[in-house]
């Protein structure tokens, strides 16, 4: 839920959204979440870096120049890399963990089972768009069918949007 503070004879009354109601309806179609300053800028900036860094150093080098700075800053790019890429990586992992059993413990309300162990983590993120009526028959795909998570998603009708994502 959202507050909105409102003004009304100074005194504040809240009004209630659902911030549901405030983003776009979640599908298929646009439910990846890119956040364009970290994925498109930041991942942008260094992966020209990088670039720029290694001709530095092929620059330096083919002049028998001294290279140590040039290494030095081709290195820093390089670990700024690893860092855009772990700690991605890293949050992904645990959110994964929390779906996994967020969606055991549906499953296990639902039918009082655990889910199948053959489903994978992929097919178990993408079951968690589906809402509990179309759920325990995807599931029955997942397992008899060996759905990929790309038709789970495409076989859902009725998205269940998840805004909070990492």
């Amino acid at each position: 839920m959202l507050f909105l503070n409102t003004p009304n004879n100074s005194n504040y009354r809240y009004i209630a959204l659902k911030t549901n109601q405030i983003m776009n309806e979640q599908n298929y179609a646009n439910h990846a979440r890119y956040v364009k300053g970290f994925h498109f800028l930041l991942g942008s900036l260094l992966i020209i870096g990088i670039l720029s860094s290694f001709v530095y150093v092929w620059e330096q080098w083919s002049a028998k120049e001294d290279i140590f700075g040039p290494v030095l800053m081709a290195l820093l790019f390089i670990c700024g890399l690893q860092l855009f890429w772990y700690s991605r990586q890293f949050a992904i992992k645990a959110q994964d963990r929390a779906i996994r059993a967020e969606e055991n413990l549906r499953y296990f309300i639902l039918t009082s089972k655990q889910l199948d162990r053959k489903i994978t983590m992929g097919q178990i993120v993408a079951l968690r768009f589906a809402p509990d009526e179309e759920f325990l028959e995807l599931v029955d795909r997942t397992v008899n069918e060996n759905l990929s998570p790309v038709e789970i998603k495409k076989a859902i009708r009725n998205w269940k949007a998840d805004h909070h994502r990492a």
